[in-house]
């Protein structure tokens, strides 16, 4: 081990971030969630945008590559899987690493639907998930303002913090 890791403090931190296309008809699955909407996100698997974001910041934070390489939308077992499974697996491997969530840090970037009638919703599902109490879960909404494709409803975003410490 280098003599200069000896002192540090046993602690992570991931960054994830994801988007996806709007399309006409809902619901709306964000944070394990669906939200009634007549909209849908695009992708592979459901789409579920927050939860893709939640999967890649546990698996940065431990180093351990994406949710790309984890389950390539390439693969047919992933054509419209559940994303809880994603977050499932990057959970099981940030314990097996010896990490545990500190807390997490979420903001949705969407024009509609609105998101705050939600928010508590979804933060109760991914402390579910997680196996985490719900304090250690913020989630936040923010539009896009009328700028660019979120502003105009074109698409939806999110980005994820999270803090892991190990023994």
């Amino acid at each position: 081990m280098n003599p200069q890791e000896v002192s540090l403090p046993n602690i992570r931190i991931g960054l994830g971030y994801d988007s996806h296309r709007l399309a006409s008809g809902g619901p709306l699955l964000i944070g394990g969630i669906e939200i009634p909407a007549d909209v849908h996100a695009v992708g592979h698997s459901d789409a579920d945008v927050l939860l893709h974001s939640l999967t890649d910041a546990l698996l940065g934070a431990i180093a351990d590559g994406d949710i790309g390489r984890l389950f390539p939308d390439t693969a047919a077992e992933n054509k419209d899987r559940d994303s809880r499974d994603f977050v499932n697996e990057a959970n099981a491997r940030v314990n097996t690493q010896g990490y545990g969530i500190v807390n997490l840090d979420c903001v949705i970037l969407a024009e509609r639907p609105k998101m705050a009638p939600h928010i508590d919703s979804m933060r109760y599902a991914i402390a579910e998930m997680l196996g985490i109490d719900i304090g250690r879960v913020s989630i936040k909404a923010k539009t896009g303002e009328g700028v660019g494709e979120i502003g105009t409803g074109q698409s939806i975003a999110t980005r994820v913090v999270v803090l892991l410490a190990g023994n």
